[in-house]
């Protein structure tokens, strides 16, 4: 993807996974001089990160919080991105039910992708990177969308009724995608390694 100035690829907003008021208990230095930290996941890339929260302010787990330009309430500033092994424990129990809302907060971005879905090769096909869907559910879900674009998940469960659950699909196939810095394919993350001109 080509971007203007990385403009596009800044998270505004994050969702708090973990707060860690005495800093993250993997840093070595003695804890006086350590800072709250929150551990979060961008909205729109789901890049996973840790801010450093304003003072006397404790970000809510489960919390959307703008981390953009300009006045932020709760955040002082993003410290780094990190990855999916950095994570506490409690932070990567969050994170699924964290994706799954933010895939509910940006429905339409995503029953777009099941309605633009198109193959990668000429033997797979992009629906097929999303776990429990496989060649029969893909052309279900192919043939469907030729009578008209889905309008919600929920439309797509009930026209499809092999897929049960669409938002779960997805967010599974995010957590792969967070888990494996070396995935072939990316639908919904950006790789970890960013370009020397960033």
């Amino acid at each position: 993807m080509t971007t203007k100035g990385n403009k596009t690829e800044r998270e505004e907003y994050a969702w708090v996974l973990d707060y860690l008021p005495y800093g993250n208990p993997n840093d070595p230095r003695p804890t006086y001089q350590k800072t709250p930290l929150a551990q979060a996941v961008g909205d729109s890339k789901f890049v996973l990160m840790e801010l450093v929260p304003k003072e006397k302010v404790t970000p809510q787990i489960q919390s959307r919080v703008y981390i953009g330009e300009g006045d932020r309430e709760v955040i002082d500033h993003v410290k780094h991105r990190i990855h999916y092994n950095d994570l506490t424990s409690g932070a990567q129990l969050e994170l699924p039910y964290v994706l799954e809302q933010s895939v509910k907060h940006h429905e339409e971005r995503f029953v777009k992708f099941f309605n633009e879905a198109h193959p990668i090769t000429t033997r797979q096909h992009m629906l097929e990177l999303l776990p429990g869907i496989g060649k029969k559910l893909m052309w279900a879900i192919i043939d469907e969308r030729k009578k008209g674009e889905f309008k919600s998940l929920e439309e797509l469960h009930e026209r499809v009724g092999g897929v049960h659950t669409p938002q779960k699909a997805i967010v599974n196939r995010i957590m792969e995608e967070l888990k494996d810095d070396n995935i072939k394919y990316r639908l919904f993350t950006r790789p970890h390694r960013r370009p020397h001109n960033e």
